[in-house]
C-alpha cells in the first residue's frame, strides 16, 4: 500500500451561511471549533444542508491520493451507527480500504458543519463524537510496516490515547507525514508540534499562518530560516501568494493559479497535500510536486466540498 492516512474520521455537513450567522453565533471565519453534540444541534437547527460527505482532513487527502490512482488506506473511529456505516460506505466508493472494524461506541460518530460564507471562505464546528478517542490498538503494526508513507492530521492530535496512536504509527512507519491543520490546533499543542516538526516527521504541510504561529515568526523570513536548518520537506501554503518547499537548504517556490472562479475553499489544503504527494511518491521534482498540488487546489476550490 502506498499511503495509510490515519485522522478524525467526521461526516462533513456542508452550509451556506452569511457573515451575520457567524456573528450572531460567535464563529470567528476561517477557523475550526469544536464543539458539544447540543450546540451542534442548536447551529443545525437553523440551516439548510447543502451537501454531506465522509470527511476529515487526512481522509479527504487520501481520498485524492485515491482519485490519481494510488493503493491508499484510512484508519479513523466511527461508532456502528447511521452515520458511521455512511462514513465507510463513502470511502469504498472511492477506492480506499478502510482499516478500521467499527463497533458499538459510546459517543456516536464525529460530524463537522462546513459553514460557507459568500466570500467562500469556510469555518467548521466539529462534534468529535468518537472519532476523538482513537487509540494505539486501532493501529495495525503490520499494515504501517507495509506502507510507504503514513499522514496524519494535527487535529487528531491529544494527550493521552491519541498520543499512542501517533507514537506507534511513527515507531513503525517508513515515512510520516503530517499536516498542522490549524492555527488554534497549532497554539493548543505548540511545543508537542515543534518536537514532532524537529525530530520525527519526513514532510510537513502547514499553512503560512500555522507556521508562523508554531516557531513564533514575526515575518515570513524566519519561517524560510527555520524550514532550511531543519532538513525536513517543509511544505508552505500561502493562498494567492503560491506555495512552497523548503528542502536541504533549497526553497522552492510556485505561483498560485490566477483568474479562479473562487466557490469554497473547503479541503483545498488537503488536496493541496493530495496532489503533492502523489508527486512526492513518483519521485517526481519538487516543482511538479508543488505544481500537482497547485493544481488539484485549484480545482476543488472552484466547486462545493472537498471531493473532485
Amino acid at each position: 500500500m502506498k499511503v495509510i492516512g490515519i485522522g478524525n474520521a467526521i461526516v462533513d455537513v456542508l452550509c451556506k451561511v452569511s457573515d451575520e450567522f457567524l456573528r450572531k453565533n460567535s464563529l470567528q471565519k476561517s477557523t475550526m471549533k469544536l464543539v458539544d453534540e447540543k450546540e451542534f444541534k442548536k447551529l443545525l437547527s437553523s440551516l439548510t444542508i447543502e451537501e454531506t460527505i465522509s470527511g476529515g482532513s487526512v481522509a479527504n487527502t487520501i481520498v485524492g491520493l485515491a482519485q490519481r490512482g494510488n493503493d491508499v488506506g484510512f484508519i479513523g473511529k466511527v461508532s456502528d451507527d447511521e452515520l458511521g456505516s455512511k462514513y465507510e460506505l463513502g470511502l469504498q466508493k472511492e477506492n480506499v480500504k478502510y482499516l478500521y472494524n467499527k463497533k458499538k461506541e459510546t459517543l456516536p460518530t464525529g460530524t463537522c458543519l462546513i459553514l460557507i460564507t459568500p466570500d467562500s471562505e469556510r469555518t467548521m464546528c466539529t462534534f468529535l463524537g468518537t472519532a476523538g478517542f482513537i487509540t494505539d490498538h486501532d493501529i495495525d503494526e503490520e499494515k504501517i510496516r507495509k506502507s510507504e508513507l503514513v499522514l496524519l492530521e494535527g487535529y487528531l492530535w491529544d494527550k493521552g490515547e491519541p498520543k499512542k496512536a501517533f507514537d506507534k504509527a511513527i515507531k513503525y512507519a517508513n515515512q510520516i507525514a503530517m499536516s498542522l491543520s490549524d492555527i488554534f490546533c497549532v497554539q493548543r499543542h505548540k511545543d508537542d508540534f515543534l518536537n514532532l516538526v524537529n525530530n520525527k516527521l519526513d514532510l510537513v504541510f502547514a499553512n503560512e499562518q500555522e507556521i508562523m504561529s508554531l516557531i513564533n515568526a514575526k515575518k515570513f523570513q524566519d519561517v524560510v530560516e527555520f524550514g532550511k536548518k531543519i532538513k525536513k520537506y517543509l511544505i508552505i501554503t500561502r493562498g494567492a501568494k503560491g506555495s512552497m518547499t523548503l528542502h536541504n537548504g533549497k526553497v522552492v517556490d510556485r505561483a498560485a493559479k490566477q483568474d479562479l472562479k473562487i466557490v469554497d475553499l473547503t479541503g483545498a489544503g488537503d488536496l493541496f497535500a493530495a496532489g503533492y504527494l502523489d508527486g512526492y511518491l513518483k519521485k517526481l521534482p519538487i516543482e511538479e510536486c508543488l505544481l500537482n498540488g497547485t493544481k488539484l487546489s485549484s480545482a476543488i476550490i472552484e466547486k462545493i466540498g472537498a471531493r473532485l
